[in-house]
Parts: C-alpha cells; sequence; structure tokens
C-alpha cells in the first residue's frame, strides 16, 4: 500500500512538472513567433559568467522555441556596450544577458548613457544570485581575513583593485569595501571578470571581488587567494570562507546577479512567454545544476520578480553611489 501510495505521488508529482512546462509554452499564444533566429547578447567576453549562463541557456530555449538561439559577444563599458544594442534593438528576436549594474546604475553613474535602464528596456527573468569573492594574489600579506585587510589599510593608495567596468557591482562594491575598511586602493576596469583574474595573477593588481566559480577554480589551482565572500553570513556556494563579518567589517552585504532583459518595444505577450520559458528553463534540474557549478544559486523569476530586484538594488546601490561620490569617479 506504501509503494502504490508513493508511485501515486510520484506520478503527480511528474505529471505537474509536465503540466507546468506545457503551460508555459502554450499559456501564452504568440502565432508567427519566432519567425528567425533569436539572439541573445552578453556584454561581456566569451568565458565570462555572464557568457556561461547565456549559452547554458540557449540550448534549451532553442529547443521549446523551435528557432536557433545565438549568443553574440558585445565587449565593453561594463557590458553596457551590449545593454544599449539590446535597448535600441528593433527585430523583435532580440534579448540580452545583463548584470546588476546594466539594469540598475548604469544611468546613476553616466547621466550621458546612450541608454536608460527603465525606459529602454523590460524585465524578462532575474536568473541567478552570489556573492562576489574577495580575491588576493598568493602571496599576499595577512594570514588571514583580517590580516589582509589591515595590510590593504596601512598600504594606502599603493594598492590597486581591477573590476570589470565603472559602475559594475565589483566596482561599486569595492568601493563600498573600501568605505568600511578604511581601505584607499586605486581603482583599474578591465573587460571583464577574467581579464581582472589574469591581471592578479600577473601581479599588476593587488585584489578585486570576483564571481564564485572563477574564484573558486583560481583558487583551486593555486593561482590566487580566497580571502572572504561580500555577504555578512557564510554562502552556501562558498561554506568554507569567512564572510565579511567574520573578517571584521560589518555590515556589508553584497550579490552579483544575472538577469534576462529585452528592449520595451518587444511586444508584451511575446516577453511574457519568454519570461515564463526562461524561468523554467532556469529552474530544471539539469540547468539548475549547471548554473550551480557556474557559482549561480538559481532564482528564474518572473518578469514582476525582476522588475522589484530592479527597484531595490537601484535604490541600495543608488544611496551609495551619492554618499561616496562614484559618479565623479
Amino acid at each position: 500500500m506504501a509503494l502504490s501510495t508513493r508511485r501515486n505521488a510520484l506520478f503527480l508529482i511528474a505529471a505537474c512538472a509536465l503540466s507546468t512546462w506545457a503551460n508555459a509554452q502554450n499559456s501564452i499564444k504568440t502565432p508567427g513567433w519566432p519567425n528567425k533566429p533569436v539572439r541573445i547578447i552578453v556584454g561581456f567576453p566569451g568565458g565570462s559568467s555572464p557568457d556561461l549562463t547565456a549559452r547554458t541557456l540557449a540550448e534549451p530555449l532553442a529547443k521549446a522555441l523551435g528557432q536557433p538561439v545565438i549568443v553574440e559577444n558585445k565587449v565593453g563599458a561594463g557590458g553596457n556596450i551590449g545593454a544599449d544594442l539590446v535597448a535600441k534593438a528593433s527585430d523583435n528576436h532580440t534579448l540580452g544577458l545583463m548584470i546588476n549594474g546594466n539594469l540598475t546604475t548604469a544611468k546613476l553613474l553616466n547621466p550621458k548613457l546612450a541608454y536608460d535602464p527603465l525606459n529602454d528596456l523590460q524585465p524578462i527573468s532575474l536568473v541567478g544570485v552570489s556573492p562576489l569573492v574577495l580575491m588576493a594574489p598568493i602571496k599576499a600579506p595577512g594570514a588571514d581575513a583580517k590580516g589582509f585587510i589591515a595590510a590593504g589599510k596601512a598600504a594606502g593608495d599603493r594598492w590597486s583593485y581591477g573590476s570589470p567596468g565603472v559602475g559594475t557591482v565589483g566596482h561599486i562594491g569595492m568601493e563600498f569595501l573600501q568605505a568600511r575598511t578604511g581601505w584607499k586602493a586605486v581603482h583599474v576596469p578591465y573587460p571583464g571578470y577574467a581579464q581582472v583574474a589574469t591581471a592578479m595573477i600577473a601581479g599588476d593588481l593587488h585584489l578585486s571581488m570576483l564571481p564564485p566559480a572563477l574564484a573558486i577554480a583560481q583558487s583551486k589551482a593555486g593561482k590566487l587567494r580566497a580571502i572572504g565572500v561580500s555577504s555578512s553570513g557564510r554562502s552556501s556556494l562558498l561554506p568554507d570562507l569567512p564572510s565579511m563579518a567574520e573578517a571584521g567589517v560589518e555590515n556589508f552585504n553584497l550579490e552579483i546577479w544575472n538577469a534576462v532583459a529585452a528592449p520595451t518595444t518587444l511586444p508584451k505577450p511575446i516577453a511574457a512567454r519568454l519570461s515564463a520559458l526562461i524561468s523554467d528553463i532556469a529552474r530544471s534540474p539539469e540547468v539548475r545544476q549547471k548554473l550551480y557549478q557556474q557559482g549561480w544559486q538559481v532564482v528564474g523569476s518572473s518578469q514582476e520578480g525582476l522588475a522589484r530586484r530592479i527597484q531595490a538594488d537601484t535604490q541600495q546601490f543608488g544611496a551609495v553611489i551619492k554618499t561616496l561620490e562614484l559618479g565623479n569617479k
């Protein structure tokens, strides 16, 4: 009897999963769309964290849509060049895989930005979130996180840190951390996180905040040293690393995230269908596992969920930008 009950329960779970997937594809009718390949523009280099996420989503999305999904890398300005191309796309077949800054702080940091995140882009889905990892060269000073932070304070402006561009979370987060620690390290922007890591390995930088997947890979390879995670508590992605609170930095909590957005000109029924599909794809067991291995805790939100996150982060980082006058840097 128990075995029969268990089988019935499993059957119901499977049926519900299939029903959810079918509803995502069929409940929103978009006749005649797509009628050509769909582009996902990524504003960062191949092999970067946003690029890997886009390519992870592309194959199952292509199967669901019945058209190829092509990832294009348009690098520069902390992802804002790619975001601008998405904002101005008018073919109804262009999406963007973007990071926090492209959808939140870009305009706050640069009033002359070529696109307006709020008016030119519409949210599709928040894919995943993650803390950053404070990283340093292997021979960095300090026996532990507290020692490293003390060494950085003593170094003044003789230290430099890298980020994937002005206005990215890697930049704003480091400036926020500097305000909390008394550091005065000089900011050096790079095209992407991979280039930041390479510069640290070469000895051109003293520290940076890297996404977990890249940080773990470099740490395991013995090329860089992981100091701690950019959160007030330990992360399930990196349970062995101390939090900023453990390192003596209070009230510091920072997450990066990636999301899919589209031009506001994309018809609402198509945007709604894409949101349902991408959300379900991201939360599917196979894709969820791949994204976790890349250092992401999957969300797979609705359009409304991403809109709320954009609003909340714009307020949070906007306050940091105003307090630290980052718009002048």
